[in-house]
Formats: C-alpha cells, sequence, structure tokens
C-alpha cells in the first residue's frame, strides 16, 4: 500500500516540522525528531511500503504525519475552506488547522483552559492620578479603533492627563489622521506629539525588513524607539498600548509566548529574586511593568537577550525589525541613553495593559465601541465600515496578504496574525460570525495571488 507524507509537515534536517495548528492533545507538537532510517524513508515518500520500512515509521503512522491515503489537502479559497463549528477559523486562512471530532478548532476546543490568559504584561485598568508630574500616562496612538477607545478610556472616563504618541508611518490612513485631528478638538485633556522618521533613513530600514518579511510592518517597534526618551524626559509613570484581547491571546495560539508568560508578573517569588538582583547592583527594585519597560527596549536597542535566545519561543517579527533598525544605528543612540538614564535612577515609564474586555463590560464588542468613539471622540472608521480588526493603516491588508504567503507555502512558521485574531475575535463574541465572515471576504488581506495595496508597499520602496 501506498503511503504519504501529510503536505503540512516538511522535514527540516533531523526533524519534522508541522505548518499548522493542531488539536488540543499536540496542540504545540509541531517539531518531531527522525531517525536517520526515517529521515531517508520520509524523503522518498509517496510509496508502497514493506514490512521494514513500516516497522521504521511506526510511531509516524496513524498520528496524522504519514498516511495511508493523500487526505489532506490545504484549500486555494474560502469556498472550498473547512469552517470550525463555533467561530470562523478554517483551514484556507490557517493551512494544517486541525479538527476534533465535534468539528471544533484547537482555539474553541481549549477556549476554558486559555481563559486566563489575557496579557502578557502586567494589567492595570485604573491608573490613578500623578501629584507631581504633567502627565499621568502616556498612550501609543495610531487614530485606529482601539487606541482611540483608549484614548477615550483614559482621558474621559478615568479624567487623566494624557499624553498621546502617534509615529505617522508613510502609510497612514487618511481616516487615521482625520481621527487624529479630531481628537485633537474634542479631548482637552490630551496633548499629542507626532513624529515622523525621514524618508532617507526609514527607506533603508523598511528595505532590509521587506527582504526578511516581505513587508514593512514595524509597528509598534518604531514608536517605541521614537517615544522612549519622551516618557522619560516627561517622567511620565505610565504607559499603555492599544492591543485589544484577541491580539495578546494570538501569541500564545502562535507559540510566540507560553502561558507562564500571562503570569510572570503577578510571580512574588520571582518578582522578589530580580529585584533583589537589582539591589545588590546598587540600583532600585522595580515596580510592576517597569522590568518590562526595560525588557522591551532592550531588545530593541540591543537584541534577544541570552534567555529568550536558549527558549524554544521567538517572535520571528520583533527579532526582523531590531535586525533591521541596525541598519541606521544613529537612531538607536537616544534609546539608549534613555534606557540607561532610567535604569539607574529607578524613573522608568511602567508598561501596562489595560483590558478592553474589562473596562468595556466584559466583552469588547467592536460594533458597540465604533458607535461610542465616533460620538465621543470623532473617530473617523474606514471607508469600508464592515472591518473592524486594525483600521489605521493603508497597507494592513497587504501585511496580512505576506503573511498568509509565507505560512501557506511553508516559508514561515508564524501563522498569520489576523487570522488568529478574526477566528478569536468570532470565538469570544467581539464580532458575530457573519461580520467576521464578511471581513474575511471583503476586507482582509488573505489571498493566494498579489493584492493592489502591495503596490503602495512597493512603490515606497522602489522595487518591482
Amino acid at each position: 500500500m501506498e503511503y504519504f507524507i501529510q503536505n503540512r509537515w516538511r522535514p527540516e534536517k533531523n526533524y519534522l516540522i508541522y505548518y499548522g495548528l493542531r488539536n488540543k492533545k499536540d496542540l504545540f507538537k509541531n517539531k518531531v525528531r527522525l531517525t536517520n532510517k526515517q529521515r531517508i524513508l520520509i524523503q522518498k515518500l509517496p510509496k508502497d511500503l514493506n514490512n521494514d520500512e513500516l516497522l521504521i515509521l511506526k510511531k509516524l503512522i496513524g498520528k496524522q504525519i504519514v498516511l495511508k491515503e493523500n487526505l489532506i489537502r490545504t484549500p486555494t479559497s474560502l469556498k472550498e475552506a473547512h469552517f470550525c463549528k463555533e467561530c470562523v477559523a478554517n483551514d484556507f486562512i490557517i493551512p494544517g488547522l486541525e479538527f476534533d471530532e465535534e468539528g471544533l478548532c484547537p482555539m474553541c476546543q481549549t477556549k476554558e483552559l486559555a481563559g486566563d490568559l489575557k496579557s502578557v504584561i502586567p494589567i492595570m485598568n485604573d491608573i490613578p492620578k500623578s501629584k507631581k508630574n504633567r502627565f499621568d500616562v502616556g498612550l501609543f496612538y495610531t487614530g485606529g479603533k482601539d487606541s482611540t477607545y483608549l484614548l477615550y478610556y483614559l482621558s474621559k472616563v478615568l479624567k487623566l492627563k494624557v499624553l498621546a504618541m502617534t509615529w505617522e508611518i508613510p502609510f497612514m490612513s487618511e481616516s487615521a489622521r482625520r481621527s487624529v485631528e479630531n481628537a485633537k478638538k474634542r479631548l482637552e485633556n490630551v496633548e499629542f506629539i507626532i513624529k515622523k522618521i525621514n524618508d532617507v533613513d526609514l527607506k533603508i530600514i523598511y528595505k532590509k525588513l521587506y527582504s526578511l518579511n516581505e513587508n514593512t510592518c514595524a509597528c509598534p517597534s518604531l514608536a517605541y524607539i521614537l517615544f522612549y526618551p519622551d516618557l522619560v524626559e516627561n517622567k511620565v509613570p505610565y504607559f499603555v498600548v492599544g492591543n485589544e484581547p484577541v491580539q495578546m491571546l494570538g501569541l500564545y495560539y502562535n507559540h510566540m509566548a507560553p502561558k507562564v508568560a500571562y503570569t510572570f508578573s503577578n510571580n512574588k517569588l520571582l518578582n522578589l529574586l530580580i529585584n533583589i538582583g537589582r539591589v545588590i547592583t546598587l540600583k532600585p527594585p522595580f515596580k510592576k511593568g517597569q522590568m518590562q519597560t526595560l525588557l522591551t527596549m532592550k531588545q530593541l536597542a540591543y537584541g534577544d537577550n541570552l534567555f529568550k535566545k536558549i527558549s524554544r519561543y521567538e517572535n520571528k517579527l520583533v527579532s526582523n525589525v531590531v535586525n533591521s533598525i541596525k541598519e541606521v544605528k544613529s537612531i538607536l543612540k537616544p534609546l539608549k541613553r534613555s534606557i540607561r538614564r532610567s535604569s539607574w535612577t529607578g524613573k522608568i515609564p511602567r508598561f501596562v495593559h489595560i483590558d478592553l474586555n474589562d473596562i468595556s463590560g466584559g466583552i469588547y464588542d467592536w460594533n458597540n465601541v465604533k458607535d461610542l468613539i465616533i460620538k465621543e471622540c470623532g473617530w473617523v472608521g474606514p471607508d469600508d465600515s464592515g472591518k473592524g480588526l486594525h483600521t489605521s493603516c493603508k497597507i494592513e491588508k497587504c501585511k496580512e496578504y505576506t503573511q498568509f504567503q509565507r505560512f501557506y507555502h511553508m516559508r514561515s512558521k508564524m501563522i498569520p496574525f489576523s487570522a488568529l485574531e478574526i477566528s478569536l475575535a468570532s470565538r469570544n463574541k467581539n464580532i458575530s460570525k457573519d461580520d467576521a465572515i464578511y471581513e474575511l471576504e471583503e476586507v482582509l488581506g488573505f489571498s493566494l495571488t498579489e493584492i493592489p495595496e502591495c503596490k503602495i508597499m512597493k512603490d515606497y520602496l522602489g522595487v518591482d
């Protein structure tokens, strides 16, 4: 009988690597070590196997790896896709997506187990007012849906003095620009800073990043580099980023953050040991969120630390951004100075996360949020009113397309961020299933043929 290797498994050196998302019992078992005999035999499949060969591959047969028939296929469109019974996850936007006997995807199978995974950054929904500083909190503000909702919450609900920091990228959508201008008029207790990297330096960074990622997405990393000195100089005690719940949870399913990362900030023993080390080296102990700030900024300034390098978890996107930034080393000088200064003085802005589900009544409903920020902040949505995921960039669709292409054709192990996020959003009722399917069909960039938005990026870079 002829046997086949399942088409989302690929031999790489002495391993088989799975490009997909597996069922609950094998969720992150995407790497299988091969004996030399197995490796040689795998490379010869498909073929009829004799008894000796069957014995060599025995542990791989019947485990969705070596199959008796070539049953596994990768759809070429949403129309061919197999959808999860509960959410919009499907095996077109996530090739290699497995389903259990009830027709549930791995994200729905593990909903209860992953229910407490809210943030890899300390959660603080109620930020105190500062008694002696000009600002209570800093916000990286893009003009998109999520950061505008946070700006509303911080300034109008908590009534804090906010420093809103906007990195003006070349691809900023017109709706986002108008949203920023409207927010300036509506929110009296917010001070806005807008910065732009000169095109000469930015193109150098972007071209390197394009060669690594096939797109130029560097948000929010370059914004951190630009604005961290301002946070330190203004002694801003806290800063937040506009990450919604499904973005944080997506890191877990993309194997970029282990479960322990979501509880680390609350581990009293580990934080005590770290602070003992700080005191021994004559540095002030960390307050909650300060260590996360330094780790984030140091990674951008100096690259991955030793622990990150030897761990099994990596964020290739951030690593590629770091490598690209090195092409213009001068851009890092102010950041490095601010890191040294803040670390020694202990005046480190505290990186915290605001849980959008919690502050919006339990479920961060995208449509309700849009209505609210239109009324309160003058927010301007994208031309397609059905778009709810990532609303501030003209080439967001290009990022989705390139991430999808790389994963579909097994050039990257990273599952497209938007594929996970739209699936999780429909699972968690942030958006209805019908609305999520509309985004998949009409808005997002999951396509096997190049989409028009890529021309915007390529024209800016001057590449074909």
